[in-house]
């Protein structure tokens, strides 16, 4: 087999001739162009001391030798991006290009110093001096604006000569605009340094000679060697392996929706350990030995190289993108640098999509690779314990054809176990059922056997059996489902599920890729079947309790989001997968039919909860209508509880558990005891009989009064807490009085604000804009006008980070609200003088979606408008509404991270619905234009 070239490191400079500039006659082959052609180092070094001044001192010729660098700089960087650009994923090229001109700047810098501004043509032996390349620039990787780290490498303690040349160097390098890190030692201070701090041990593993003496640079090469890396190989794999951890720790999964390609899981870092332990342990440079070594085969060497060279080209657009060093892979700079690559829009997914899948994809594969290897090396570590110690961690009794090798399930053999192919699957739920880690020459055998996996062993009853006990019977099936999932298993068993492997989806809302996703919602459901989340979720934890089709649920789970990314709707696509795949994974018939019911309607219970008024009888029956069974209530409920909670670690709040248990309960309610529980006039009359009894101490009369003062909506529309508030506001009130209860509502995760003033037209709007001043997100509002002219209104607000606000915020919340009502703030001034958004949050766009809904309610309008949200979005929606003489009555906000659905229950000023088309499509319009100047002025 042809192996791809291996990851050849930068050109490596010889001493030059008795410090006369001459350089090497071997130029670098390696780079994106010819060596010259993108920095002539002699041709420029020429140039250079041509037009050093005689007079001036060395300020005017470290200005001239500045000017002349910088503009052969800027021009072999364009010749680079430029190339780049017509080659997008040709990274290492680039790489050592970059590195070539940052050597070219290096040296002529030293030979300026040296031969002109501090010449010492009979220097001492204590005046010797080599400047050494290190760390990142020392391996010969440089991005555009990677740091320039340089070690000054001086035989005894500094010379004033070696500091003024060292000082020169400096300034003219820092007037090149480089981030340059230095030190200046001697070989013994290395040594010591080295032997304290693994970091400087490992910067100067990777030392790389520019120019000056050859001899000192050799000199440290062997001590380094022989006096420090010798013998503390173990050590040095220990750090690393230590490092490596905590920087996982940190960075989190490596499905995190803006990775840092540097430092994250699966990124540039993870593949320089290799390297440095690579180099520390082998002495070589070069991943190609690897092979040869036996540490890779070659098939996996392959992936290694892609992955690198994927995530190099990735790391040097972004520099170039954004014009400074960056790491972050933000959602803006993830749109630049896919439209860079050469991705486009296809099969109904962005370029952005398909570009962050590769990344993933790539990333998974850095995992893979870096934990053959560093695994390997972990476990060498331990190969000579003693064995009073090995005696004590002996772990669990395992089957037969399986051992304990470190306190990992390997596999005694392979031929034996590759016999019978359903043994990949035992394989895993013997790793669940004895707890142990999978071993990792275990996982490459079965990563690289997946093609035993066929359609037999996906029809086999006994490989059926054993998938879906990983899921029901041994307790931790996210574990195994990730596992299976990263080595492939998963998506060759079910491969339907191969397309939404690291599948991101380019949003704020969710957090995880497709994959992870549904692993994180599997995972959800059994910390519940497990009795962890009794506290947080007490009516998912009572139905699983009481008992259901676990085998539906689970596998409506897996596989309900098993049809995003193609242009049709996911629900819909995804039901007639599950239609094929749940027989094959061995549900009966009317099992089948559940799961695919479940998968159609995943969202329904979400949606209805968060983008309808629950108060409203008719969304509740029409909800049950769809439901049909307790049975299926029960299972739905639990899939949208998980399938929330596995969205991100804070999409699930207060706010959606109490919408979501109010319509559960409701709709249980009237399944068990007749639609007619749930009529309006039952609700009307429990309410008013709820206000008695919080309110004994009142006066009849006074009673009397507030029980009749409202029509029948307002006694549906809220709950006796706020019944209570405003009657308490309404009681005494005067006719120019405005009175305002701000309290926080903790079972919603939630601030309510009661308003109570003398009705007037727009009171909505001007309501939604005081609250959009003070930075309040509104998730739900209702108002109601009393039968006297009041109106009340209810909003439930929250902080720019989804929580209530603290009691420290409320008073001026009170105030700028006091003002805007009484005139002395306009919210359409303020808002629209507020700047556009960040850049990060620009990237995403949101078609604009505008529906009418005569039939959701029996007496309102429900207009629905999808879009992308942004401040003052409702104080827009709402202030049009009102301008075009439309009754709001009440308003659900459901926001997912970017995109935001405004739903409003209207009248006409007759108290009528809007059934009329052109009525319809006057308001859209007007709605569109707010929208959309709204939008031009944050920037989306």
């Amino acid at each position: 087999m042809t192996l791809p070239p291996p990851v050849s490191q930068a050109p490596v400079s010889e001493t030059h001739d008795d410090l006369t500039g001459d350089l090497p006659g071997d130029l670098p082959d390696d780079l994106i162009a010819p060596a010259t052609e993108i920095f002539d180092i002699a041709g420029l070094r020429a140039r250079v001391f041509a037009a050093l001044p005689e007079e001036g001192g060395e300020g005017a010729v470290r200005s001239a030798v500045v000017k002349l660098l910088s503009a052969a700089r800027d021009e072999s960087r364009a010749t680079i991006a430029r190339l780049f650009a017509e080659q997008p994923h040709n990274a290492f090229p680039v790489t050592h290009a970059y590195t070539w001109v940052t050597d070219g700047m290096v040296r002529i810098c030293f030979d300026v110093a040296t031969q002109y501004l501090h010449r010492n043509p009979n220097p001492t032996k204590g005046e010797r001096l080599s400047v050494l390349a290190v760390g990142g620039y020392g391996r010969g990787e440089m991005a555009p604006f990677s740091d320039v780290d340089l070690l000054f490498l001086t035989p005894h303690k500094i010379t004033p000569w070696a500091e003024s040349v060292i000082e020169s160097m400096l300034y003219m390098l820092w007037d090149l605009k480089l981030k340059v890190g230095h030190a200046s030692r001697t070989v013994k201070d290395c040594l010591r340094l080295g032997g304290e701090d693994f970091t400087i041990r490992t910067a100067m593993l990777e030392h790389r000679y520019l120019t000056g003496e050859k001899t000192l640079a050799d000199e440290l090469e062997q001590r380094l060697w022989d006096d420090l890396f010798k013998g503390t190989e173990r050590a040095f794999v220990a750090a690393k392996l230590e490092e490596r951890d905590a920087r996982h720790r940190k960075q989190g999964l490596r499905y995190v929706v803006e990775p840092n390609v540097k430092e994250g899981k699966g990124g540039l870092r993870d593949l320089q350990s290799l390297y440095w332990i690579t180099k520390y342990i082998h002495h070589t440079d070069d991943t190609e030995d690897l092979v040869r070594l036996g540490v890779f085969s070659p098939e996996e060497y392959r992936t290694f190289y892609k992955a690198e060279e994927f995530l190099w080209a990735t790391r040097c657009h972004m520099h170039l993108a954004s014009n400074r060093a960056v790491e972050q892979l933000t959602f803006d700079m993830q749109v630049e640098v896919a439209e860079r690559m050469g991705y486009t829009d296809r099969g109904g997914r962005r370029a952005v999509e398909w570009f962050m899948q590769d990344y993933f994809r790539h990333a998974t594969s850095v995992g893979d690779i870096t934990r053959i290897f560093l695994t390997s090396l972990e476990a060498e570590q331990q190969k000579d314990a003693p064995l009073l110690l090995r005696m004590f961690k002996r772990g669990p009794n395992v089957k037969d054809g399986y051992e304990v090798v470190h306190n990992r399930l390997a596999i005694v053999d392979p031929v034996a176990f590759l016999s019978d192919k359903i043994n990949i699957l035992r394989f895993f739920e013997e790793g669940l059922r004895t707890g142990l880690l999978l071993h990792p020459d275990a996982m490459r055998l079965v990563k690289a056997n997946l093609h035993l996996i066929d359609d037999e062993m996906r029809n086999d009853r006994e490989a059926q059996r054993i998938f879906m006990d990983l899921l029901l019977k041994h307790g931790n099936p996210e574990r195994s489902l990730r596992r299976m999932n990263e080595l492939g298993v998963l998506a060759a068993f079910i491969p339907e599920f191969e397309p939404i492997v690291a599948m991101m989806q380019f949003n704020m809302y969710h957090s995880y890729t497709v994959d992870e996703h549904t692993i994180q919602c599997i995972g959800n459901l059994s910390h519940i079947e497990h009795g962890e989340m009794v506290e947080d979720l007490p009516v998912s934890s009572e139905i699983l309790r009481e008992g259901l089709n676990r085998k539906v649920l689970y596998t409506a789970l897996l596989l309900h989001d098993i049809g995003k990314g193609r242009d049709e709707d996911h629900a819909v696509l995804g039901a007639q997968i599950a239609r094929k795949v749940a027989p094959r994974l061995g549900l009966t018939k009317q099992e089948s039919a559940t799961v695919e019911w479940l998968v159609r309607y995943h969202l329904l219970m979400s949606d209805m909860a968060q983008k309808r008024d629950i108060a409203d009888p008719r969304t509740v029956r029409d909800f049950a209508k769809a439901v049909q069974t307790r049975e299926r209530l029960d299972l739905l409920t639990v899939l949208t509880v998980c399938d929330i909670r596995g969205v991100g670690p804070d999409v699930w709040n207060n706010w959606k558990a109490a919408l979501l248990r109010a319509l559960y309960r409701q709709t249980r309610r009237g399944l068990e005891d007749g639609m007619e529980a749930l009529n309006r006039e039952n609700r009307g009359a429990e309410a008013k009989k709820a206000l008695r009894e919080a309110l004994a101490t009142w006066e009849t009369k006074d009673l009397r009064t507030e029980t009749s003062r409202h029509y029948e909506a307002y006694w549906q529309g809220l709950h006796v807490t706020a019944h209570e508030v405003f009657a308490r506001m309404l009681q005494d009130i005067q006719d120019d009085e405005i009175k305002i209860d701000i309290h926080p509502d903790e079972d919603r995760d939630a601030t309510r604000a009661c308003f109570a003033l003398q009705d007037h037209p727009g009171i909505f709007a001007r309501l939604a804009g005081a609250l959009s001043l003070v930075g309040a997100n509104v998730v739900d509002a209702r108002t109601f006008t009393s039968k006297d002219g009041y109106a009340t209104a209810a909003f439930w607000i929250q902080d720019a980070d989804g929580t209530p606000y603290d009691e420290a915020r409320l008073p001026r919340l009170r105030e700028m609200i006091r003002k805007t009502l009484m005139g002395e703030v306009k919210p359409r001034e303020a808002i629209e003088s507020r700047g556009p958004l960040k850049k990060r949050e620009q990237a995403f766009k949101v078609p604009t979606s505008i529906s009418f809904d005569n039939e959701g309610s029996d007496i309102y309008t429900i207009i629905e408008v999808d879009t992308r949200d942004r401040p003052g979005l409702l104080y827009d929606l709402t202030r049009t509404l009102s301008e075009s003489h439309v009754y709001i009555v009440s308003a659900v906000i459901a926001t997912y991270g970017e995109q935001v659905v405004d739903t409003f229950y209207v009248k006409d000023m007759f108290g009528l619905k809007y059934f009329t088309p052109s009525k319809q499509k006057m308001l859209e319009r007007k709605l569109r234009a707010a929208i959309a100047a709204g939008a031009q002025r944050a920037g989306v």
